[in-house]
């Protein structure tokens, strides 16, 4: 079956590769036997396919990215290196940051830059930081009413969502929230229709206060309708059997924890605060919010500053 399904994908076949993706999330190693073969046939994408690649398909990618590749194909090939997370890639973007390999100066980005799409950064002094997770719970979506006497958007009027109120009283929500360095409870607020169009921050402290940050500024193009947000907050189901199940897409795929799958690139913001990457905590699919199912909201944390975001994506 699997042949079939890469054969298939290689040829253009979107519904072979979406099945090839949810293989990879629920048992990354069912493709490594199959990963020599895939790049062979050229399929590159999405890089999430080779998150359990060993080191010989690993040196594979180096050397072709070392030996020169069209820009197209290194942009894949750096993507896919970031999703391994193997000690060899990053000694590699490490090197290339310094001496960019041939094509590099055709993309928009540095090589440590792709680091981000894989769920990991370098901090200034070098040292590896993790951004996600390595452990996912089900979000459940439960019916809580709108505070109409609450804080609303100071934007467009709408009131304020609570997407998701946690606290690592509970053992699920301090594992997850454990990587981010966060203890004691979290809620995080949102406008439901202005997150839409910019990444949006809070002011966030260990007793639960959420408030909109002084940070945020409006763009030119923002919608100033009002709207009630859903009435669901996002509380937290059954484990994840792996950190990468999480779906922006189909109904039942929020998740706290683990790995996003990003709809476009993945949008780790920066910490309004200090400029770091936000860690990932969850996602929020529109397919849990409504019959329109369309797009998703990534929840993100940076614990040092006390700030959080809410940032939206869809096709």
């Amino acid at each position: 079956m699997t042949q079939d399904l890469l054969q298939a994908a290689a040829s253009g076949d979107y519904g072979a590769l979406g099945r090839l993706e949810k293989i990879a999330a629920a048992d990354p190693e069912a493709l490594t036997g199959h990963l020599h073969q895939m790049l062979d046939l050229g399929l590159l994408w999405p890089p999430s396919l080779y998150r359990a690649a060993a080191d010989d398909v690993v040196h594979r990618v180096i050397d072709q990215i070392d030996s020169g590749q069209p820009p197209a194909h290194l942009n894949h090939l750096l993507l896919i290196l970031a999703h391994t997370r193997d000690p060899l890639a990053e000694a590699s973007l490490r090197r290339w940051q310094l001496t960019p390999p041939p094509g590099m100066e055709q993309l928009h980005v540095g090589p440590l830059t792709y680091a981000e799409q894989g769920g990991w950064t370098l901090l200034p002094d070098g040292t590896r930081r993790e951004l996600c997770a390595p452990i996912a719970y089900q979000l459940v979506m439960k019916a809580t009413s709108n505070a109409a006497e609450g804080p609303t958007c100071p934007w467009c009027d709408s009131p304020l969502w609570t997407i998701i109120d946690l606290t690592t009283d509970e053992p699920a929500a301090a594992e997850v929230l454990a990587h981010a360095g966060w203890q004691g409870r979290l809620r995080i607020t949102t406008c439901f229709l202005c997150a839409c169009h910019t990444t949006l921050y809070s002011k966030v402290t260990p007793d639960g206060d959420s408030t909109w940050a002084p940070h945020n500024a409006p763009p030119s193009y923002l919608q100033r309708s009002t709207e009630d947000p859903p009435p669901l907050m996002a509380t937290i189901g059954e484990r994840r059997a792996t950190r990468y199940q999480a779906s922006a897409w189909d109904r039942g795929g929020s998740t706290l924890g683990g790995h996003p799958q990003w709809i476009q690139d993945a949008e780790h913001a920066d910490c309004a605060t200090c400029g770091q990457p936000m860690d990932y905590i969850g996602l929020v699919g529109g397919a849990d919010l409504d019959d329109l199912g369309e797009g998703a909201y990534y929840l993100q944390l940076h614990a040092p500053c006390g700030v959080a975001a809410v940032c939206y994506q869809q096709s």
